[in-house]
């Protein structure tokens, strides 16, 4: 049945975390007038580190809470690829360019840091290796 709980919550996670990341690569070229709403570099800090943070307090799983990361970088990524009809999401120069690659720099390193938090969480009962070789 446990198992069954951690597929549940991975499920959410990379669901959430898939929208999430879409949303934000949308809210890009968002502008209040002629000023441009860097928007989504605060969502992918924010959302990046509570998103992984969330997903391995609720699934207690190393792998579960890595999963939004990796989903946000696939998205992140996905959307700078140019599609066969020629259209492209994440694209532009200058102020537009600049608030992009400033998303997939805070986003990267916010995801990559709580990830890193997450995967050197110590497993409850398993401390060292378990040979005696530290003496």
């Amino acid at each position: 049945m446990r198992s069954l709980e951690v597929v549940g919550w991975g499920v959410a996670a990379f669901v959430v975390s898939a929208w999430l990341a879409l949303v934000e690569v949308f809210w890009l070229p968002l502008r209040v007038g002629p000023v441009p709403l860097p928007l989504s570099v605060v969502g992918a800090a924010v959302g990046n580190v509570l998103l992984v943070t969330a997903a391995h307090r609720l699934s207690g799983s190393r792998v579960v809470g890595a999963l939004p990361a990796v989903v946000w970088l696939v998205v992140a990524v996905a959307s700078m690829v140019r599609r066969p009809e020629g259209d492209i999401v994440m694209a532009g120069g200058g102020t537009t360019g600049t608030v992009g690659l400033a998303f997939l720099l805070v986003g990267v390193v916010a995801a990559s840091a709580a990830a890193g938090r997450v995967l050197a969480t110590p497993v409850p009962g398993r401390a060292g290796s378990g040979t005696g070789g530290a003496r």
